[in-house]
């Protein structure tokens, strides 16, 4: 348990490509999930975050896949072990301790937004 994992979803429309990122979390039935439309920077200003419907676990196990229905590309760039530092796994407030190579510290989401600071 405590996984992590960051998606690129690449969503292909006419002619032209949009790209967002879906971070999901492990919880005891399926994965926490939020979307962002840029990474993170470690020790940057917020960014803006959604909390998307909750994803099934086989999310963190898989490396790269086409989704059905014409709904595009999705491929794993990040993932990881997490530590949870919040209280509970069911609000509006997280905060994690992630041990990816593009998100690493202290992972904080606050309604929507979210912050990547270093862990100290």
């Amino acid at each position: 348990m405590n996984k992590w994992v960051l998606l690129e979803h690449k969503v292909y429309s006419g002619d032209s490509l949009d790209t967002h990122y879906d971070f999901l979390v492990e919880s005891e039935i399926d994965c926490l999930t939020w979307k962002f439309l840029k990474l993170p920077l470690l020790n940057k200003a917020s960014i803006e975050i959604l909390k998307q419907p909750n994803h099934r676990l086989v999310w963190l196990s898989r490396e790269e896949h086409e989704l059905s229905g014409n709904r595009g590309f999705v491929k794993r760039i990040d993932h990881g072990i997490f530590k949870n530092v919040s209280n509970k796994l069911d609000s509006e407030c997280f905060r994690f301790i992630l041990d990816g190579k593009l998100l690493y510290g202290l992972f904080e989401i606050s309604g929507n937004s979210c912050r990547l600071s270093k862990n100290n």
